[in-house]
């Protein structure tokens, strides 16, 4: 059971999506998002003072696809990070055209401030400590992942390729430290 202040800032995060998917980024306004969900924007305004926050609830909404995953019982380490991340992708797939415009308005390194939370989103969903060490790695792993899903439309094979490759990579580089799962 979602909160009202969770529904209003799934309204926004809805909101911000639709409208960036037909205007430039930086030409919407906090207020704009607002109006676009039918919300008082003094209201958003206490939720959500900007729209990093805004953007900031929408990418835990994401996050929550990876912790939902289930790679099943018994599955390796390397399978359900896979599984995890994959949900993740899945979930922002619909948006793909605005998640994909607001990035690049905002620049990589605004938007990578996010990537550390997924990353240990997705490392604790596969029942991986995210240790820092850890969280480092699958930090870069999914920035690189994200890298090759804004261009591959379609069925996601090259995304899930690059997944799979770095992963791979990641415990090999893990198990050299000794910091592998």
């Amino acid at each position: 059971m979602t909160t009202p202040a969770e529904d209003l800032l799934d309204r926004a995060a809805a909101a911000a999506l639709s409208l960036a998917a037909d205007r430039p980024w930086p030409q919407i306004a906090l207020r704009d998002i607002a109006v676009a969900a039918g919300a008082p924007f003094a209201e958003l305004y206490v939720k959500a003072d900007s729209k990093a926050k805004v953007l900031s609830h929408l990418s835990r909404r994401f996050d929550q696809a990876a912790l939902n995953a289930d790679a099943g019982e018994g599955a390796a380490a390397h399978d359900r990070l896979f599984d995890a991340a994959m949900a993740r992708v899945e979930a922002m797939e619909p948006h793909r055209h605005a998640l994909i415009a607001i990035a690049k308005s905002e620049g990589l390194p605004h938007a990578a401030l996010r990537f550390p939370r997924t990353a240990r989103a997705i490392l604790e969903a596969a029942g991986v400590e995210a240790t820092p060490v850890r969280l480092a790695a699958m930090t870069a792993v999914w920035a690189r992942t994200l890298q090759i899903w804004r261009d591959d439309e379609g069925a996601l094979n090259r995304t899930m390729a690059e997944l799979d490759k770095r992963l791979k990579q990641m415990a090999e580089q893990l198990a050299k430290v000794g910091a592998g799962f």
